[in-house]
């Protein structure tokens, strides 16, 4: 493949990315798993005060490193300044980008070559270039698997810096461009599915008392995203002064377990409590979904939702969890056009996403 070129083939939109099979741990709830470190160059300035020259300098430096050190069986090299836009939005939908890696400086009017690089086919693996620091390092994995994640992400930074030196001090640790990530610069985070608790009323509170123990909840597409599909993201906020293994095991040991009782018991509640409601909310959304002419992503997520509990709670019947998944992805707008192979307007994509989503739940 070109380093110009999206690297994302129609057979893998189709597919659906590696982290939303539901094969991994406790995946009712746990979506996926992600463990991120933020790594800087020595000798080069950070991005936002960096010269053009030294952009590129790092975009080469970290291109010719990541490709070649054998970081996976096969590594996808892209270009992401080259894309086109809906190239990168799938990159995005796909949790390979960050918002802010797709649209590029270009938003603040100063741009910088960017890149990507992908583990193939897993997509378990990728690393952005010159996002806001000069690596963004990144590991994903279906269901709750933060120590797997770790293990592999802790071998691929040895990697990686076996050729890169990085930006280092004794008294801080690892230097980045945020002052939030100074430290070991380690986000560990998991994607919920909690509409239980939204049901029952308890998703405020549970979101009150994990910010109160130092944790950030954020919506489907991290940080300033809204929690579409009753998904919500929860990693940690400190990495000044704690450990890897400190992080690690208060938020996969002492706060998830917790959590995801918290909404195991909420789906019970609903049955033993309000059973003919729940269910009739369930149906409606069911129905609705399979016989839409016109779907907006946001409507097509709210009621996937429903369904998707629904699956798991065993009140509906002849649908798998995976299936219906799968769908929270191709209901985006860049999944949907690539999946179609045809780029189309707003209302030609509420059109086109109702069709496929009869077609994918047996509708009319």
């Amino acid at each position: 493949m070109s380093d110009a070129g999206a690297p994302i083939q129609h057979s893998a939109v189709q597919a659906g990315a590696p982290w939303l099979r539901g094969d991994g741990p406790d995946s009712d709830v746990v979506i996926s798993s992600r463990v991120r470190l933020a790594r800087n160059l020595a000798g080069f300035a950070f991005l936002q005060r960096a010269k053009p020259v030294e952009r590129q300098g790092v975009f080469a430096a970290c291109r010719d490193h990541l490709t070649s050190v054998g970081l996976a069986k096969q590594v996808i090299w892209a270009e992401v300044h080259r894309l086109p836009q809906i190239d990168r939005t799938l990159l995005m939908e796909r949790h390979l980008l960050s918002k802010e890696h797709s649209k590029g400086g270009a938003a603040s009017g100063v741009d910088w070559p960017r890149g990507l690089c992908v583990s193939a086919p897993d997509e378990r693996l990728s690393i952005m270039v010159n996002e806001e620091d000069h690596l963004r390092v990144q590991v994903l994995r279906s269901g709750l698997a933060l120590t797997d994640a770790w293990q592999q992400i802790d071998a691929v930074d040895d990697l990686i810096e076996a050729g890169l030196e990085y930006a280092y001090s004794a008294r801080f640790g690892y230097l980045t461009a945020c002052p939030t990530n100074v430290g070991c610069a380690l986000r560990m985070s998991v994607m919920l599915h909690l509409p239980g608790l939204r049901m029952t009323g308890e998703l405020d509170r549970v979101r009150r008392a994990t910010k109160e123990l130092g944790l950030a909840v954020r919506g489907y597409y991290g940080e300033n995203s809204d929690a579409s599909g009753d998904f919500f993201q929860i990693s940690n906020q400190v990495t000044l002064g704690k450990s890897e293994e400190t992080i690690r095991r208060e938020l996969e040991k002492q706060i998830l377990p917790q959590v995801l009782e918290y909404e195991r018991a909420s789906r019970r509640l609903l049955l033993e409590k309000r059973r003919r409601a729940t269910e009739d909310d369930i149906f409606r959304a069911l129905g609705l979904l399979r016989s839409a002419r016109l779907l907006a992503p946001e409507e097509a997520m709210a009621q996937l939702s429903l369904v998707r509990m629904g699956v798991l709670m065993g009140v509906v019947q002849g649908l798998t969890e995976q299936a219906v998944t799968q769908l929270f992805l191709l209901v985006q707008p860049s999944h949907l056009q690539r999946y179609l192979g045809k780029e189309m307007d707003q209302q030609r994509r509420r059109e086109a996403r109702a069709d496929l989503v009869r077609e994918r739940l047996g509708g009319i």
